[in-house]
């Protein structure tokens, strides 16, 4: 399909600069561009491929200044990636999806499946099982019984849902997530083994969800493991028993959140970061990459880094400090030294 700028401006509610009637009908990066594709600019690190860039139309923010021609038709937005964004969705949402149920698929008698579902080769559902409208289910799946699916939910390859979950509407599960599987619960003995304490609860994915590949939630050991609305977490992310993720919150690879933890809504968590378990984490915090969090943090909209977590500016400064160490350390020798002489010269 093809589309103007203008068409596109319209859309998106931008204002055209340049020819209204320019064609695209591709994306390309910007410093990748090509003729009749469409691109964008919003990070200023990327402002010196908009000159050279041979991409069609390029979305920018209003705010944006050229230094110099640029050779494309621009779209001015309010936020050029957001707009990205949504025509990215227009275009994925107008792309066929696959229909209908493989004969190569186990599906329980007891199963309830909703229609226009895809189910792959290879998947298994349990019993009981109820599976809503719209929603995908790709090869090598499995979902165990009691779980429910809302409407238009994408599991990719090889995802794994335990027992009794249950997984709200609109979620995108990529593959190899596993949703349920025992929180790590074990009381050590007297004879110094640890014997496993049984997890009898759930997981609970609230609506517009996505969680990222190879990502594993935990089930409750009593009551139900809560990922809240619209929260999205990225490849490689492991929650723990009982942990509750509040509305909103984004997490980046590699993050680890221990059991009975409490994260607030619109949290941000950069890779790699780990929190500690029965821990309060307040509204709006902001961790970022590799940070380390052995206490609560209940003050809300707070940025922290480092280990133990620290407010951001004071992390910071301590890391100038950091690195002088090595001088801070010789001046320390050479103020011995210095005083070692003075008191011998004193005696």
């Amino acid at each position: 399909m093809e589309f103007t700028a203008q068409q596109i401006a319209d859309f998106i509610q931008g204002v055209v600069e340049g020819n209204p009637s320019e064609r695209v009908n591709n994306f390309s990066k910007i410093e990748e561009g090509q003729p009749g594709t469409l691109s964008f600019l919003s990070n200023p690190k990327y402002n010196q491929y908009i000159y050279d860039s041979n991409a069609s139309i390029i979305l920018v923010n209003k705010n944006f200044v050229p230094e110099r021609e640029v050779k494309a038709t621009l779209i001015r937005v309010d936020n050029a990636y957001e707009s990205l964004a949504l025509l990215l969705s227009v275009v994925e949402r107008s792309t066929q999806k696959k229909s209908g149920i493989s004969p190569m698929a186990f599906i329980s008698e007891t199963a309830t499946i909703g229609e226009n579902v895809y189910i792959a080769p290879f998947v298994y559902i349990g019993d009981k099982v109820a599976i809503g409208n719209n929603t995908s289910i790709h090869a090598n799946c499995s979902i165990e019984d009691n779980v429910s699916l809302g409407e238009n939910v994408s599991l990719f390859a090889g995802v794994k849902i335990y027992k009794d979950c249950k997984i709200g509407n609109n979620c995108i599960l990529h593959a190899g997530v596993v949703i349920g599987a025992d929180g790590f619960g074990f009381a050590p003995t007297e004879n110094g083994s640890y014997k496993k304490i049984p997890q009898m609860g759930n997981v609970v994915l609230e609506d517009d969800v996505e969680i990222g590949a190879n990502s594993t939630i935990d089930r409750a050991t009593i009551g139900s493991t809560l990922i809240c609305k619209g929260v999205k977490l990225d490849n490689l992310v492991q929650i723990g028993h009982n942990v509750e993720v509040g509305t909103n919150t984004v997490m980046a690879s590699q993050t680890g959140i221990a059991g009975s933890t409490k994260i607030g809504k619109q949290c941000l968590f950069a890779g790699q970061v780990g929190v500690a378990g029965h821990l309060q984490i307040a509204d709006g915090t902001i961790l970022g990459a590799q940070t380390g969090v052995p206490n609560s943090l209940k003050t809300p909209n707070q940025t922290y880094q480092g280990y133990p977590a620290v407010p951001v500016n004071v992390f910071r400064r301590s890391s100038v400090v950091y690195k002088n160490l090595s001088d801070l350390q010789n001046m320390v020798y050479e103020l011995q030294r210095k005083i070692a002489e003075l008191e011998k010269r004193i005696d």
